[in-house]
């Protein structure tokens, strides 16, 4: 099986969240056949949540979609580096991989911050790969906070 990036739906779902007032962050699941469970960005503004974030959007309507509360063997593309809560969605879900783009010094819990995955209280860790569509997903992030400075 060849390997194929599903990262540009997550930066089309980034660039609607930025339309959108969002920071422009965005996030694509996947069965494991490839089939494409949920898209969504950031929503934390406009539903007045502070865990909609795009990540969390995906598992949720994946597990809906699938009435299930695991979403082993599935794929997450995501275009910044989960923080802190969101990979512990994401080590709950039992998600198998993870793709994320743009690392996160700030706020991140994969590769920054906290290591979620490294710590002795996670049960399940995904695959990781970085770096996947990292320069668009930084410009976008650049371009977004730029705008409001």
């Amino acid at each position: 099986m060849t390997f194929r990036s599903h990262m540009q739906i997550a930066l089309d779902e980034a660039q609607a969240a930025g339309r959108r007032g969002e920071v422009p962050v965005g996030a694509v699941l996947l069965s494991p056949d490839g089939a494409v469970l949920a898209r969504d960005g950031n929503r934390t503004r406009e539903l007045n949540d502070p865990t909609a974030h795009a990540e969390i959007l995906v598992i949720r309507a994946a597990c809906e979609t699938l009435g299930q509360e695991r979403l082993p063997g599935c794929d997450l593309y995501v275009t910044l580096e989960p923080c802190p809560m969101c990979a512990a969605a994401i080590s709950n879900a039992r998600i198998a991989r993870v793709y994320y783009g743009a690392a996160d010094p700030k706020s991140g819990g994969v590769a920054q911050g906290p290591r979620i995955f490294t710590h002795r209280q996670c049960h399940h860790v995904p695959e990781v790969y970085d770096g996947i569509g990292a320069e668009p997903a930084e410009a976008l992030l650049k371009d977004f906070f730029a705008a409001r400075r």
